[in-house]
């Protein structure tokens, strides 16, 4: 039988509406026999009729990553040109800001914009940007300069209250100004005044930042500070939870240790020389102790407060003091610590006490900060905020599912409300030897703009190292505080809606107590009245917040986008990875209030309406058994389908109802690089090739790429997996795992060895913990070992355990409902 005789798969360039047929080696599939291509369509003719579809022809996110590397990788990437798209999140390259903001601080789900709301709702595709305000940059680019206009302040339009930025127009020979985003004329102030040039342009065009670049900073005057008053620097509180558990684990030891020689590395800005961060220290079980540190003391003082239903700080001068000046004092408390709790019987713990009790430390000291909290266990001990166990996972694919995602109280909320008010931001820390309620505690730090880490079954000697990396970076990294951010558009359309780690007052203002270089907030846009192709559309992302140096400031971030009336051009400019980051935390935000599969539901049929209304419009008219997809959206559904079994959407029998609420949270401030190595992980084969510095090629995620005989590693930004073959050759295992069989290999080192081999190994798990925002926990895995199946869990394109189906399968389904649609 010829291949010619089979229906092919097929995705369409809109540019040309030409089929581009996928090949094998397009599409990085290996070449099977004849018997397994008859067998496919045999298969898929007969139980599946209308779907002609076989594996020869299905996209390769492989293919498409390294197509994109060779493409754009090379060539610096301009910000000058309106509505370019750039290279994907996969693709090393250098930024030059020419006037928008670097993809680096912004991503879109399209780059072109439908003119109409009618167009926008006819090809369902999700309107919205991914924005990292403080994101960080690599050092071969230029940090957002700062600009500072003195007591008058940045020049604003006296309308819409937009900042200068390039897109504003000049008028009356430089006198006047028209703001892009509302076309209000406003007078420019005489001190900002600057005579125009033949073009139009003001001659000081390249000597200021707002008016040449898409990203800047402008020093905030008092008008922009709490009750007209510049802040003081702000400080951190370390809060170590002392019960039973905690210490008979080592913990409190480690952290204290830790703490030692960490608070020499606290945040600073330009060329301080050292952080003005002050610190502060609470311990607590079921009773909190504060400690004064008082550079003036001989040995720090405990006091303790044992009424925590009215909770108060009982000190003020001496407990958030300067690293320096308190040093010594410090160094004896860390010390004494480990050995006051020594002896401990105490398991019972409170919770909302300690955040309260940091709280009000702040609000006695009239500056913003950060807790740190290391938490162990579910706070059964009588106080505000108490929790009982609710853990209960019969509830799981019931109408009932929802509330295991939901906070057991609104205690929590009432707690984040304040804390956000007060610039309280809250990172935690989380040792759990069983059900601690994830979904309840994270709540005050998931609506402050701070992070949660969970260690479950933590023990020192396997954990500390990934542990000790996640609180060195947490407390080195940049933070703002007690920021706002709003979002500006241009006539047309509006912000409507918003996902991330934040807390909201009202429809326009997205408050954070805290926001790092790590978090990004994603905002949804929708029409409002008709936009012009002549003018595109324009985003102004403003964020108010102190530095961590107490100084106030504003940062701006502009981006220019185009207009589209013709359908195919939103197909031609969109970007999946960014579109699957909006859709997975859309669909995350939905478990709250809609059953699990209500949820993944509304995913399939949105995802077919975008691909039905690009066949429908877009693409040449073909059979109605090939499957067409959008050249720029040919991963679609195969990233989708990796969202539909994650573990939120569709757990495993291992996944418990923490670990869920945990991931929801996570993914809800990742960005769009972390998504889609958390959905799609990378799977690298580990090549004896030692001479290069590079990382292996990436391989399709399937059991059928791996091989007995070789190694391999799996990461998606939480864990790194190496997969050994049971048929290894002894040499490499000797090599790499310093034992002499596969039996003998450890499921939780690898150890550090002097031979090539393990030297490029542990180099590349290096390379690629240095590449994502948590330490990655390393996990051996031997074939035909039991931890085997959570590896195979993450295989994406096979079939799960959980019942996620195959890519093969979802394509097959994914056309189903496409041809529903058009029927």
């Amino acid at each position: 039988m010829s291949l010619s005789a089979f229906p092919e798969f097929k995705s369409q360039t809109p540019e040309h509406h030409k089929p581009s047929v996928f090949r094998p080696e397009d599409s990085n599939v290996c070449l099977r026999s004849p018997f397994h291509y008859l067998r496919d369509f045999l298969f898929y003719s007969t139980l599946k009729p209308s779907l002609h579809i076989i594996t020869w022809y299905f996209p390769s996110q492989i293919q498409v990553i390294e197509d994109d590397r060779n493409n754009r990788g090379s060539e610096p990437f301009v910000t000058g040109v309106r509505g370019q798209v750039p290279p994907l999140v996969t693709t090393n390259f250098l930024v030059k800001d020419q006037g928008n903001a670097s993809p680096r601080y912004i991503r879109c789900t399209s780059y072109n914009i439908p003119c109409t709301s009618d167009m926008a709702k006819q090809s369902q595709v999700p309107l919205a940007a991914v924005i990292k305000p403080l994101a960080t940059l690599p050092p071969e680019e230029t940090l957002p300069y700062l600009v500072d206009h003195g007591e008058s302040g940045p020049v604003r339009c006296n309308r819409c209250k937009a900042y200068m930025c390039p897109f504003m127009q000049f008028i009356e020979g430089g006198r006047r100004f028209q703001c892009c985003f509302c076309s209000c004329v406003t007078e420019v102030p005489p001190h900002y005044f600057q005579h125009l040039d033949h073009t139009g342009k003001r001659v000081d065009f390249y000597d200021r930042p707002e008016l040449s670049l898409g990203s800047y900073e402008f020093l905030a005057t008092v008008d922009y500070c709490k009750n007209n008053k510049f802040p003081s620097p702000p400080a951190f509180i370390f809060m170590i939870d002392v019960s039973y558990n905690a210490v008979k684990s080592g913990l409190v030891r480690l952290i204290c240790e830790e703490l030692k020689s960490l608070l020499d590395y606290l945040p600073r800005e330009g060329n301080m020389e050292e952080s003005a961060i002050r610190v502060g220290f609470v311990t607590y079980n079921k009773v909190l102790h504060f400690y004064n540190v008082k550079s003036s003391l001989a040995q720090p003082q405990m006091m303790v407060v044992s009424d925590v239903a009215d909770m108060f700080v009982p000190l003020l001068d001496g407990f958030l003091v300067n690293v320096n000046e308190s040093r010594t004092v410090i160094a004896s408390l860390l010390d004494q610590i480990p050995e006051m709790f020594a002896d401990t019987r105490e398991t019972e713990t409170v919770f909302a006490p300690v955040i309260q009790a940091g709280l009000e430390a702040l609000k006695a000291a009239e500056c913003a900060g950060k807790l740190f909290i290391f938490h162990t266990s579910l706070p059964i001990a009588e106080a505000p905020g108490k929790l009982k166990n609710r853990d209960d996972r019969k509830l799981i694919n019931t109408d009932k599912e929802k509330t295991l995602f939901q906070p057991q109280t609104s205690f929590y909320n009432n707690l984040a409300k304040d804390c956000v008010a007060q610039g309280c931001c809250v990172d935690l820390f989380l040792f759990p030897n069983q059900y601690l309620d994830v979904a309840t505690l994270g709540v005050v730090p998931y609506q402050t703009g701070g992070s949660i880490y969970k260690y479950a079954y933590f023990q020192v000697g396997t954990d500390q190292y990934r542990f000790l990396n996640d609180l060195r970076r947490d407390v080195q990294k940049e933070v703002g505080f007690d920021a706002v951010m709003r979002v500006r558009t241009s006539t047309g359309i509006r912000a409507t809606d918003f996902f991330g780690a934040f807390y909201m007052s009202n429809t326009t203002d997205v408050e954070m107590a805290g926001l790092d270089c790590d978090k990004t907030i994603t905002v949804e846009f929708k029409h409002d009245d008709k936009l012009s192709e002549d003018s595109g559309a324009l985003l102004q992302c403003a964020l108010l917040y102190t530095s961590c140096a107490g100084q106030r400031r504003l940062r701006i971030h502009n981006l220019s986008l185009n207009c589209c009336t013709q359908l195919a051009d939103l197909y031609r400019n969109c970007e999946t990875d960014t579109l699957i980051n909006y859709l997975a935390k859309y669909a995350y935000r939905g478990v709250l209030s809609s059953p699990v599969k209500t949820v993944r539901d509304s995913l399939i049929n949105q995802c077919a309406q975008i691909l039905a209304c690009y066949r429908k419009n877009c693409a040449s008219p073909s059979s109605a058994g090939q499957l067409i997809l959008p050249e720029c959206m040919k991963l679609l559904p195969v990233y989708l389908n990796c969202v539909l079994k994650s573990d939120v959407l569709q757990p495993g029998p291992e996944v418990t109802t923490d670990d869920r609420a945990y991931i929801r949270q996570l993914v809800t401030s990742m960005d769009v690089a972390e998504t889609n190595v958390f959905f799609y992980p990378r799977l690298l084969p580990l090549v004896t090739d030692v001479d290069s510095d590079s990382l292996p090629a990436a391989i399709r995620n399937s059991e059928e790429r791996l091989s007995k005989g070789d190694i391999y590693l799996l990461e998606n930004g939480l864990n790194v997996f190496v997969w050994v073959g049971v048929s290894v050759q002894q040499s490499l295992i000797q090599n790499l795992f310093g034992v002499s069989s596969f039996s003998q290999i450890s499921n939780s080192t690898l150890p550090v060895l002097e031979n090539p081999f393990s030297k490029k190994v542990r180099s590349i798990v290096d390379m690629l913990q240095g590449q994502r925002s948590r330490y990655m926990k390393l996990i051996i895995v031997k074939q035909e070992d039991k931890l085997e199946m959570l590896f195979k869990h993450f295989l994406v394109e096979d079939k799960s355990l959980s019942g996620g189906a195959s890519y093969v399968d979802f394509l097959c389904h994914m056309h189903k409902e496409i041809r529903q649609l058009l029927s």
